[in-house]
């Protein structure tokens, strides 16, 4: 745990790095006002998404709230998980999107939402599914929303920049200065490099979830178990269905649009092909050095949920 706080603190301090090389720069070389609009409207626009974002997912992902009478044992699973996270009880909602999955949303702990779709819970067993819900539930303990919310404005301003420097020019020339189109490009390319921070970022808040669910009273092997079929759930279905949510995969559990090259890895997993992942499968991977490759670590690099052989190697360690 201290090791994923370390690297998590590390990696904000180096993203509000760059923000402050960025505001010496740029106000040497453009003029501070200007540099300052780009600065407001990107958290401003920010803002604005953060106000607007439950209703958008709401409306997206066919979400319906429902009631401890409509879904009590979800209901119950939920009120659990929430006392053992200590914050106030999350709306309880299902969506009626075909994909195996399931997220939390809201504005921060009070204005929290969990919801899980018809598919996932045809999917899990009842253990499963607690222990899923309680991955979102410490998502939610963990102000993850409006974590990645924050850092993720970091690339929004250098997006915003390097098309502004790259298409008008950016401001105020001398014969000393870097030209705009250079000023672009060095923007654009600190855009790339702070995505890919943000995107990490968003891992290690996957890693942290699946340590909570744990710390609420799951067993480790029920949560990997609920991995293990959901990568499987969504490798089964059609590409038109997984293209229904590709812009909110950031929310869910794992990344569906993954599940195709993680099959190949997790097969290993399950000694008795019993599609499920047992204490004992898990208490063997534990104790095995994983490997992923070159291509894997790319996919990874590249998403915003960990490798999904070693996030399940995560969980045998807990």
């Amino acid at each position: 745990m201290a090791n994923l706080h370390l690297r998590m603190w590390g990696l904000m301090g180096v993203l509000f790095a760059i923000i402050y090389a960025v505001v010496v720069v740029v106000g040497n070389t453009m003029g501070i006002t200007n540099f300052y609009f780009y600065l407001i409207f990107s958290f401003g626009l920010m803002f604005v998404q953060f106000l607007v974002g439950p209703k958008i997912v709401e409306w997206s992902m066919k979400v319906k709230y429902v009631d401890r009478d409509q879904f009590p044992k979800l209901y119950a699973m939920v009120e659990d998980q929430a006392r053992a996270a200590n914050i106030p009880m999350p709306r309880v909602c299902v969506s009626q999107v075909n994909i195996p999955n399931a997220f939390a949303f809201g504005r921060g702990r009070k204005d929290g939402r969990v919801c899980v779709t018809r598919a996932l819970m045809d999917l899990l067993t009842d253990e499963e599914l607690k222990a899923v819900i309680g991955h979102e539930v410490a998502h939610l303990r963990n102000r993850d929303v409006l974590t990645i919310t924050l850092l993720s404005v970091i690339p929004m301003i250098m997006y915003r920049m390097a098309w502004h420097f790259i298409f008008y020019g950016g401001g105020r020339r001398d014969n000393n200065g870097p030209n705009g189109l250079v000023l672009g490009l060095i923007a654009f390319a600190f855009y790339f490099v702070t995505n890919l921070l943000v995107l990490y970022a968003s891992r290690i808040r996957e890693y942290y979830a699946d340590r909570g669910a744990v710390e609420f009273g799951n067993r480790p092997e029920a949560l990997a178990s609920a991995l293990y079929k959901l990568v499987y759930g969504s490798a089964r279905m059609d590409k038109a269905s997984l293209k229904q949510a590709e812009g909110f995969k950031a929310f869910f559990v794992n990344d569906p649009s993954a599940a195709m090259s993680e099959i190949r890895e997790l097969s290993q997993l399950d000694l008795d092909r019993s599609g499920t992942i047992d204490q004992d499968e898990l208490a063997l991977l534990r104790n095995k050095s994983i490997r992923v490759d070159s291509k894997d670590r790319m996919l990874e690099a590249m998403s915003t949920h960990p490798n999904m052989l070693k996030r399940i190697k995560h969980l045998s360690e807990l």
